[in-house]
């Protein structure tokens, strides 16, 4: 049984095995495909049964011209770069995984918090450039230090990532406040479910861990940022189309928002032009979140189940059901 792993890089750099996955078949692995050669994406799928996907697109084309493709894994949780109505016309099953990173992402969603806080990555530059050194005081500070207890947090989708990013919050003393389109039980043991109007009044830190819809692309614009509170400090490591990036981009330079930390944009890689690498106050990280090893290892580890129980003929994980 052919098994195609079209992008296999980012999840698997070197530090993890494929042996789950090759034990069942034979396995070709590629570390990148081109995201835009539909015809690389068809030549190196050739007459596999089951494909492996993280970022590269599978389209209509792509599995019309793939005639023995059978069954589609996402690397990930996310799964619109498969078109996933004309795989079920086809009759072919899309699994993803579902649940992998809800402790890195929220850890790293706090990281960007914290240096906002404190900037310690540059005082420790600074540090080893000599200022400290020189510094006629016994300590000094480059940049406004801001402590959180006491600040309210305002969590834009309150799942499994959001609500432990809430625990944390809480327990670091902030105030916690979540916009979710289904509330439960679990979130109102950590925080207190608010209007979305009312979150963007409230927050002073206002964090993002929403899927991407048609409806809420491009939520964060310039009538939304409106509502916020002057200094507001904005964190994205959800998805990059989530923010209208010339709209945040201008609240930050005009101090609206005092600071962003984000860890996706729109596009990705970042193109040289994005509006946000010249403004102010704006931390980017290249879509990090997700990958320490024992997330990257919970990945391998689901997406070796899902291919065996699609050989046993009880597909799990399917998002095209």
């Amino acid at each position: 049984m052919k098994i195609v792993i079209l992008d296999g890089y980012t999840e698997n750099p070197g530090d993890l095995s494929w042996e789950s996955i090759a034990r069942q078949g034979q396995l070709t692995v590629y570390d990148r495909t081109s995201l835009t050669d539909e015809e690389g994406i068809i030549s190196r799928i050739g007459d596999a049964e089951v494909v492996f996907t993280n970022k590269t697109p599978i389209s209509a084309a792509v599995m019309d011209a793939c005639p023995n493709l059978k069954f589609i894994s996402v690397l990930a949780t996310g799964y619109n770069i498969v078109d996933v109505a004309h795989a079920r016309a086809r009759g072919i099953p899309v699994s993803n995984v579902p649940t992998y990173g809800t402790a890195s992402v929220s850890q790293f969603s706090i990281a960007l918090l914290l240096e906002i806080c404190h900037h310690i990555g540059h005082h420790s530059q600074s540090v080893r450039a000599g200022k400290w050194a020189d510094c006629k005081d016994w300590c000094y500070w480059d940049y406004p230090l801001m402590e959180l207890e006491n600040k309210t947090i305002g969590i834009i989708g309150f799942g499994r990532i959001g609500q432990s990013e809430g625990r944390v919050a809480k327990a670091l003393g902030m105030r916690v406040i979540a916009y979710d389109l289904y509330p439960n039980d679990s979130g109102r043991a950590i925080g207190e479910y608010v209007p979305l109007d009312e979150l963007y009044r409230r927050a002073d830190v206002i964090t993002l861990h929403c899927n991407l819809t048609a409806e809420n692309t491009g939520m964060i614009n310039r009538e939304s940022i409106a509502k916020m509170k002057d200094g507001v400090i904005l964190i994205n490591n959800a998805r990059g189309q989530l923010i209208n990036e010339q709209d945040v981009a201008d609240a930050l330079n005009s101090g609206k928002i005092a600071a962003a930390g984000l860890d996706v944009v729109y596009t990705e890689p970042i193109r040289a032009d994005n509006p946000l690498l010249k403004a102010k106050n704006c931390m980017i990280t290249p879509h990090i979140s997700w990958a320490p090893k024992e997330s990257r290892q919970r990945i391998m580890d689901a997406s070796a189940e899902n291919l065996r129980a699609y050989f046993a003929g009880a597909p799990v994980n399917v998002v095209n059901p």
